[in-house]
């Protein structure tokens, strides 16, 4: 997706594009608007003529390889309806790509809309620009643009292990490496190191960044991380409920469970499970998988 920033300033490019553009419709709760069998319902600008929403209110997303325009707008700017809504992280796992990413796009922007509509230096209400990526104060004049929220997320090695950590909300058994918000005046190096010692007790010596996924649930930008830790004994406080080492081949057995969850039927595996395959936090416990079994020789 390109996202054609020198058409936000541009309504009359935006009102030629609209027509034939593809919408995502969101409601309320920020699911979109789906067919029955969950697969996404974009109609075509020209579609949504009779509602009271139009290019003015929807957000330009950006242009598709093909050339085709993409747009957002809240369904109850719209009449339009379809007989399904489906949640992001449900999409995330079955939609193609490029409906996926939109569908996340879409709804980081509208998350942000709803929540900034005052101006937090005089209290003024704030009014949407550049093609909903920009929000301007009418009564003193302050721009505000969508908020992002770095957080650093780590898979932690003493060398032979992968730290692991559960929260008391989570599914039953399911495990995830250890991830913080960054906080003011602090390099993410640093945060990797606070964080991961803070959550466990366990010190880092040395940390090197792997890759990144933008995480709107609302807002966050997760900046993935491989550490290497001291041999330390984990000990959880308030955030976590248990963290502990894992060995490879417990990694190897939980990675091959897959994504369900217990049945709690007789003869149900009640091993450890990992985080969902459309995370970074699976990504990372599966690049240090695949490194550790490199150096095993396996």
């Amino acid at each position: 997706m390109d996202r054609a920033d020198h058409l936000r300033d541009q309504p009359e490019a935006l009102s030629e594009l609209w027509p034939r553009a593809r919408v995502i419709v969101l409601d309320n709760s920020g699911n979109a608007l789906a067919d029955d069998d969950g697969s996404l319902r974009a109609p075509l600008g020209r579609e949504l003529s009779d509602g009271p929403g139009g290019v003015g209110a929807a957000v330009f997303l950006g242009l598709a390889a093909d050339g085709q325009a993409w747009f957002s707008i809240d369904a109850e700017l719209v009449a339009f309806d379809a007989p399904r809504r489906v949640d992001l992280r449900s999409a995330a796992g079955h939609w193609p790509l490029l409906q996926a990413s939109v569908f996340a796009q879409a709804r980081a922007l509208q998350h942000w809309r709803s929540r900034h509509r005052h101006c937090g230096v005089c209290g003024g209400e704030v009014a949407s620009a550049r093609a909903g990526w920009q929000g301007r104060c009418g009564q003193c004049g302050t721009e505000h643009y969508p908020r992002t929220d770095p957080a650093v997320i780590v898979a932690v090695s003493d060398g032979e292990r992968l730290l692991l950590g559960r929260q008391a909300g989570w599914p039953a058994r399911r495990y995830s490496v250890i991830a913080g918000f960054v906080e003011p005046g602090e390099s993410l190096e640093q945060t990797v190191a606070r964080e991961v010692l803070e959550e466990t007790g366990v010190r880092v010596r040395s940390c090197r960044y792997l890759g990144s996924q933008p995480w709107p649930f609302p807002s966050a930008l997760m900046l993935g991380f491989a550490a290497e830790a001291e041999p330390d004994e984990p000990k959880t406080g308030d955030e976590l409920e248990e963290a502990r080492w894992f060995t490879l081949d417990e990694i190897h057995a939980a990675s091959a469970r897959g994504e369900r969850a217990a049945t709690g039927e007789p003869g149900d595996d009640d091993g450890p499970l990992l985080s969902p395959s459309i995370s970074i936090s699976r990504w990372l416990i599966e690049h240090w998988r695949v490194a550790a079994q490199a150096r095993a020789g396996r």
